[in-house]
């Protein structure tokens, strides 16, 4: 005879089990969507002092044994045998060297997070004319990826958008702080476009024809064209009517207001190109239209020395650590690029972050040794990370040096 059981006995169903498992699988969401733990710096309260250096100011020679002091979150002083405020925060650096913060000429950062996550793009607009989108405002300050690319020395970054022809208005931005307003250095620093491929590729019977891709390149330039002609007589009507409305055709165009910074010199355009006929092509809209262009990628830039000095445009290296642009040339030409450029006297900056690798801004000083060991000078590539960025990108006045 069987005894009967004390025990209460459960039954795993699926009404059960149902429940369950979602409640875990909420729980686990939720330890996944906090942000970043990194926690800006606190607004300093008292001087400090960095005494026993090698201070590396890019603008001038090393200063050994030399003293910086900071007062009220900025440098106050630099030099030798200098004594600090009273109350001043002491660091003996015991002869470690101090460098200005690198800064990445180009990149997304901020602006995407994982590459396989749709959700976490924000880099592009719907359609191919969006000079109005500016990327600061769109900028996460709680990216992962900023406090890892700002532990190895990069401290300021341009974010910029892409897509379509005219991608919008790339932002300077400092990797430090709780809101976009706060980490914004420069709003606008260039309007970035992605200039059409110029000579028709073989698509081996996969893609359109010769005649297809010319045409397709001659619109791209013909609506790039009418919208600098349509900004410059919108301008020019606004300005005789500044109180203009839809009925009679003057209403307000952000688009067309957007590009005010471009027609007035105060910004440049930044080009994506890498081959010859592209760069050539941007240089010459550029000289028609009298805009002021910087170059993104420029693979063949040296080969286009003599007429980027001629309209003195600079360079942004895309980046070093990268194959060829054909099967025939070099295996080391990109990592030759920055010193090919320094040799034809053309101004130039190196990025590390390519078109769409964020998450590795934090290599950019590896991108400078390599240039290095391939023909750079060292006080050269430091530059090509610190001041000279800065100067294309309209900041050397606050950032680059010291």
């Amino acid at each position: 005879m069987t005894e009967p059981s004390n025990r209460i006995r459960f039954a795993i169903t699926p009404a059960f089990l149902t429940p369950v498992l979602c409640l875990a699988q909420f729980c686990l969401a939720g330890s996944f969507c906090n942000g970043s733990d990194e926690i800006p710096g606190a607004p300093q309260r008292k001087p400090i002092a960095l005494i026993n250096g090698v201070i590396h100011p890019i603008s001038g020679p090393p200063i050994n044994e030399g003293t910086l002091i900071f007062v009220d979150g900025r440098i106050s002083e630099i030099g030798t045998r200098m004594k600090p405020p009273s109350g001043s925060d002491i660091i003996d650096l015991k002869g470690q060297h101090v460098y200005p913060g690198m800064i990445e000429a180009h990149s997304t950062l901020g602006l995407t997070e994982i590459g396989s996550v749709r959700a976490t793009h924000d880099f592009a607009e719907t359609g191919s004319l969006n000079p109005n989108v500016r990327a600061n405002v769109s900028v996460n300050p709680d990216s992962e990826l900023i406090p890892v690319t700002r532990a190895n020395g990069v401290l300021i970054a341009l974010s910029a958008p892409s897509g379509g022809l005219i991608s919008g208005q790339a932002s300077v931005m400092q990797l430090d702080g709780w809101t976009y307003e706060q980490m914004t250095l420069k709003a606008a620093a260039a309007m970035v476009v992605n200039w059409p491929i110029m000579t028709p590729a073989s698509m081996r019977g996969a893609g359109p024809d010769a005649d297809q891709q010319n045409q397709t390149r001659n619109s791209q330039l013909t609506r790039i064209r009418e919208l600098f002609e349509e900004a410059r007589a919108w301008r020019i009507a606004r300005k005789a009517n500044p109180t203009g409305s839809a009925a009679d055709g003057q209403a307000y165009d952000i688009r067309l207001d957007s590009m005010g910074p471009v027609l007035d010199r105060t910004i440049p355009l930044l080009v994506v190109a890498d081959r010859a006929d592209q760069i050539q092509s941007a240089v010459a809209f550029a000289a028609e239209q009298n805009v002021r262009l910087v170059i993104f990628g420029g693979a063949d830039a040296a080969e286009c020395a003599e007429l980027l000095k001629q309209y003195d445009v600079p360079v942004i290296v895309e980046a070093v650590h990268k194959t060829p642009l054909r099967r025939h040339e070099d295996y080391d030409a990109a990592y030759t690029l920055p010193s090919r450029l320094r040799a034809a006297g053309i101004r130039f900056c190196i990025s590390g972050s390519g078109r769409s690798e964020s998450w590795n801004c934090r290599n950019l000083p590896y991108h400078a040794a390599t240039a290095v060991a391939y023909g750079l000078p060292y006080e050269d590539a430091v530059r090509a990370v610190t001041i000279f960025p800065a100067q294309i990108l309209g900041i050397e006045d606050r950032v680059g040096s010291l």
